[in-house]
């Protein structure tokens, strides 16, 4: 037999994230003792029991202006490093939301701005594990075009951040010189060899 669970055991008790001991055995037989960080509101709840990969969150890449030439982009403070770190908006799934629906209420949250999204084949919304060395969490990604102006008038009170609408030039400065989360470092890259006429031509429907 490889490498199982033997027993779960809830170590926390928050509204947004919980700790889990995993008490495991493996492929020789050693026992031993994993921690797990989850979204998940009870050992029921974990993707472990459920074996169904429901994303936790949804990440918005989106394009900004009449010339399709910024990408809109969160510079946000994170206890984790204590410092700021640049980011695509984003943010937790509502019970009964779509990851659009969802998409538009976070990027309204954090930025102000108005949010229409594409349609897109479904292997593109599919959720991805964010940590899987340390956490369960997934997250979808919605992307389209963001109108309107800049507010942060919806930012909850431990949110610290600014938002940036970042042209080729500035997006490249950040690359090389600030603090970027893996997926939107991934984004930023594509962004910078889009053409202006379709930004999103790698999701496009074939």
């Amino acid at each position: 037999m490889g490498n199982h669970i033997l027993s779960i055991e809830k170590t926390t008790d928050n509204r947004f994230l919980n700790m889990y001991n995993l008490h495991y055995e493996n492929k020789v037989g050693g026992r031993g003792l994993y921690h797990v960080a989850s979204r998940g509101k009870d050992v029921e709840h974990l993707k472990i029991n459920t074996r169904k990969n429901t994303p936790d969150g949804v990440i918005i890449y989106s394009i900004y202006g009449e010339k399709r030439d910024r990408m809109v982009l969160v510079r946000q403070y994170r206890f984790s490093i204590d410092d700021y770190i640049y980011e695509l908006p984003a943010g937790l799934v509502d019970e009964g939301e779509t990851y659009a629906q969802a998409g538009a209420r976070e990027l309204k949250e954090e930025t102000g701005l108005d949010f229409e999204p594409l349609q897109v084949d479904e292997m593109y919304h599919k959720a991805f594990y964010t940590t899987i060395g340390m956490t369960d969490e997934s997250c979808a990604t919605v992307y389209g075009y963001a109108t309107g102006k800049v507010s942060r008038e919806g930012l909850e009170d431990n949110e610290q951040l600014e938002v940036v609408l970042a042209d080729r030039e500035e997006i490249r400065r950040i690359l090389k010189e600030e603090n970027v989360s893996m997926n939107c470092g991934y984004l930023m890259m594509h962004f910078l060899h889009h053409t202006d006429e379709d930004p999103f031509y790698f999701v496009r429907q074939e």
